[in-house]
């Protein structure tokens, strides 16, 4: 089949072709601006990701460590717990009748009060008194006369108060019989 093409035919092809070649070109340099916006947004959607992961890493560090310091509060916290409820039942069960008291005398004036003979002996190392001393009963001389002296008390249910284990022998008093 053969056709016959007009002048005017063929230069309205020519005209309709580069047209269609700068539609082209323009919508190449369209579609290359298109994809630089893209590329960047994706290279700061990225940059976004690392840095919220990063924040993230370090964020699971601050929580680990805060973590283990409210373990260590918690764990505090059980210890003091029970060592109230310790004191409490001893206070509570304190002081029944036989229960004793040291105190501990320095030249005849009360210096401390212990639960326990040893605890008052232990003290007078820390006065400068010898650690390995031995102690001996007290005599009839009056307690101002030893320079550390342990004196017992017994708890007496009946006074509600505690009374020396060994009361002191009265002297005469005046020649008086």
């Amino acid at each position: 089949m053969i056709r016959l093409i007009s002048t005017a035919r063929l230069e309205q092809l020519t005209a309709d072709a580069a047209a269609a070649r700068e539609d082209a070109r323009q919508a190449g340099v369209s579609a290359g601006v298109a994809f630089g916006e893209h590329v960047r947004a994706l290279f700061a959607v990225t940059g976004r990701a690392e840095r919220a992961e990063a924040a993230m890493s370090e964020v699971g560090v601050l929580l680990s460590a805060a973590v283990k310091e409210l373990s260590a509060a918690q764990q505090e916290l059980l210890l003091k717990d029970l060592e109230i409820r310790r004191l409490r039942q001893e206070s509570e069960r304190w002081p029944l009748e036989g229960d004793t008291l040291t105190v501990l005398l320095h030249h005849g004036e009360p210096h401390a009060v212990y639960a326990c003979r040893a605890d008052a002996h232990a003290d007078t190392a820390t006065h400068g008194f010898p650690a390995d001393h031995v102690w001996k009963p007290c005599d009839e001389r009056p307690a101002a006369a030893f320079t550390w002296r342990c004196e017992a008390f017994i708890y007496d249910p009946a006074s509600n108060g505690f009374h020396r284990s060994h009361p002191s022998v009265p002297g005469e008093l005046g020649g008086a019989a």
